[in-house]
């Protein structure tokens, strides 16, 4: 994989689109549009980035965020944060307060697109577009933790509504690499792309707006129940009159839950080491 760290601009040229047409499986380029590489932050704090994916030869974007006092000699958490659907890439890093909260905590926070902005992670079935779309977000993950010098101990994973469900997914195929997981209005413990016993050992914030009309609150208060029945350390914020977007994503004060929770949990404290 090519990693560039030059701005990704939001639309892709016809070059690119030739270039890319000689490279890839025709099935595979055709699920993706120039749209899929749109970004949505100016936030100078933010990098714009690409890869050159190998299974396709195509250039797939993703954003970084580095707080300014990371320092290579002390290892930094990492939080790996998956959009909803049809959102662009780095949309989660224009929720309030969340650069804000990063870099007071010393977060690097990582945006993957999934391929598409519907690539849905994975966690749908096994077509060529689930397979792209797990395989971006674990792309962007070894690039990452590849070249910025992380704490294995606390690295995180959370996403809303589609990310939400990506969480679950991405936990269950990969639980050794998380020391905590949230979602926000998406998925369930209890659907047939979790594997509960490969995550019940992860500690799990579930937030929900009690009156979204996208993923109802029965579907998060019925996953709860799953992780309290086995055992789970988790814990359950239903935010009254909440919708399914915006009661997280123009809310500082849910963001930074995200925050204090995860700055309470990690590998060494579900190891039970002081």
């Amino acid at each position: 994989m090519r990693n560039n760290r030059h701005p990704a601009r939001p639309i892709v040229t016809l070059a690119v689109l030739v270039a890319c047409a000689a490279l890839a499986p025709a099935d595979a380029l055709a699920q993706r549009e120039a749209r899929d590489d749109e970004y949505a932050v100016n936030d100078p704090r933010v990098q714009h980035r690409t890869y050159v994916m190998e299974e396709t030869g195509e250039t797939i974007p993703y954003a970084l965020f580095v707080p300014s006092g990371y320092d290579p000699a002390r290892p930094a958490p990492l939080l790996v944060s998956l959009h909803g659907a049809g959102r662009q890439y780095d949309w989660l890093m224009n929720y309030a307060g969340l650069l804000d909260q990063a870099e007071h905590h010393g977060y690097v926070v990582v945006t993957p697109l999934g391929y598409t902005r519907r690539g849905g992670y994975g966690y749908r079935g096994d077509s060529e577009q689930d397979r792209r779309a797990e395989q971006d977000v674990m792309h962007v993950f070894d690039l990452v933790t590849g070249e910025l010098v992380i704490d294995e101990s606390r690295i995180y994973l959370w996403g809303h509504s589609m990310g939400g469900a990506g969480t679950y997914y991405l936990a269950s195929r990969y639980p050794d690499i998380w020391a905590g997981l949230a979602a926000v209005a998406g998925g369930s413990m209890t659907a047939d792309y979790v594997d509960a016993d490969a995550i019940r050992h992860l500690p799990f914030l579930v937030i929900q707006g009690s009156e979204d009309r996208v993923v109802p609150a029965a579907r998060a208060r019925e996953s709860v129940a799953k992780m309290r029945e086995l055992g789970m350390q988790h814990l359950y914020i239903e935010v009254p009159g909440g919708d399914h977007s915006l009661f997280i994503s123009r809310n500082p004060e849910m963001v930074e839950h995200l925050f204090s929770f995860f700055n309470l949990v990690s590998k060494r404290t579900q190891a039970g080491a002081p």
